[in-house]
């Protein structure tokens, strides 16, 4: 059996359009869940005498700890996030089973599917932009 072929990378300026768009949109659903996640345990979720601030900042940490890496575009905070968000997507689905929670973890299983989407495709785009650019 021969040995398989490297693929060519693509080119830069194939890269540089798709790492921007696939940056922003990460960023926007990064925003959008940490959004939600706030306004819905400030104005919505039933507690039961919890503190919301308490909640909130559980609920955010781990958000919170990709945070600089996310916007200083790090590919490997990129990646993180995809081993992250999916924590959130398991408490959306959870969420949506519920009748009184159906919107919120409809919203929250979807954007968290989108920022693993858009995560996952930059981080991919942005080692191949790299190894491009080390002459590979």
């Amino acid at each position: 059996m021969a040995a398989r072929r490297a693929k060519p990378l693509p080119s830069l300026e194939w890269l540089t359009p798709r790492l921007k768009l696939s940056r922003t949109l990460t960023l926007a659903c990064f925003l959008g869940l940490t959004g939600l996640l706030a306004v819905w345990n400030l104005g919505f979720a039933d507690l039961h005498g919890a503190r919301p601030w308490v909640v909130i900042g559980i609920q955010l940490l781990p958000l919170a700890l990709l945070t600089p890496g996310l916007l200083l575009g790090s590919a490997r905070a990129h990646a993180w996030t995809c081993f992250v968000v999916s924590l959130y997507f398991i408490q959306g689905v959870t969420a949506a089973i519920d009748p009184a929670r159906q919107l919120y973890g409809w919203l929250e299983a979807l954007l968290s599917l989108a920022l693993f989407c858009t995560a996952l495709l930059y981080t991919r785009w942005r080692f191949q932009y790299d190894r491009k650019l080390a002459g590979e």
